[in-house]
């Protein structure tokens, strides 16, 4: 594959060491604004498809630093301002109103630069007559209630614009990435404690016969019970909790190789993709695709 990426910066990927692999240099790197697809949608009639994958866990943006540096006492610091609503200067926050919260980069963004993907019929130079993907990295909903709702809820909202966009157009398709905790041992090394015991939760759920509760199952009734659902996602926050102790958590690099089976016009993925579907798509047998089993690896693909 030629993969073109487009940022704000156009600056090729760098490791927190400031260090740059040798991957980078087999990648075209562009600057443009996904508020303001315009300013790179001529590369979309040369390709095949697109994969955005802009978005924010947590409002207050710093976390991302946080986990690639595993600084612990600034990430709970960036959760609190998401629930507190002290997110950054509020002078900032006034003049750039439009770029910042979960609306904007994990819903409107995406609206945007399919809307103008759509609009771009396909050059000279895409392979096939094939539906072209517009692949969405979405979410799980794993995170409520540590995380605000909103987060998911802004997720849905993007997968839904896209699919009514798409409709029913032959010359493309909706795919929606949804990984669960996406960890990896060097680039966020906090993720790696949460998603060895993640997945030991998820495999010892499957191990238990079906007609016996579980902590799972249980948290699934209460939920049901009580009854206070989130908007969007239809389900409540301790439903959220039961997806977290039932879904595995996923490789970051298993999560690109997903994308890129997704990407093959000789594959006709579509909709949802969940992580159980991405195992499938990367060829894990039937064991590995239904256990939790052996999938902490730190290993570079």
């Amino acid at each position: 594959m030629r993969v073109t990426s487009v940022s704000s910066s156009g600056n090729p990927y760098r490791t927190a060491k400031g260090h740059l692999p040798a991957w980078t240099a087999k990648v075209d790197w562009q600057r443009g604004d996904a508020f303001h697809p315009e300013s790179f949608a001529h590369l979309f009639p040369e390709v095949d498809g697109v994969v955005h994958t802009l978005g924010t866990l947590i409002e207050d943006s710093t976390y991302k630093h946080a986990i690639r540096e595993g600084n612990v006492p600034a990430l709970v610091g960036s959760v609190l301002k998401t629930f507190t609503g002290d997110t950054g200067n509020p002078l900032e926050k006034k003049n750039d109103t439009n770029r910042k919260g979960y609306n904007a980069l994990n819903r409107d963004a995406a609206l945007r630069v399919c809307e103008a993907f759509l609009s771009s019929p396909p050059g000279v130079s895409p392979t096939s007559n094939k539906p072209r993907p517009f692949i969405l990295v979405s979410a799980e909903d794993i995170f409520r209630p540590v995380i605000p709702a909103r987060y998911i809820e802004s997720k849905r909202e993007a997968e839904q614009g896209i699919e009514q966009m798409i409709g029913e157009s032959t010359e493309y398709r909706g795919v929606y990435i949804r990984p669960s905790l996406v960890y990896h041992a060097h680039i966020r090394p906090l993720t790696t404690p949460a998603a060895v015991l993640l997945d030991l939760s998820s495999t010892l759920h499957n191990k238990i016969p079906q007609s016996l509760p579980t902590p799972s199952s249980i948290l699934r009734s209460v939920g049901s019970a009580l009854g206070h659902y989130s908007e969007e996602t239809s389900t409540s926050a301790l439903e959220s909790i039961a997806n977290a102790l039932t879904i595995p958590p996923i490789h970051v690099d298993h999560v690109a190789a997903a994308i890129c089976v997704a990407l093959d016009s000789r594959n006709d993925v579509k909709g949802i993709v969940g992580v159980r579907r991405m195992r499938e798509l990367i060829g894990w047998s039937d064991e590995e695709v239904k256990s939790g089993t052996g999938i902490i690896e730190t290993r570079a693909h």
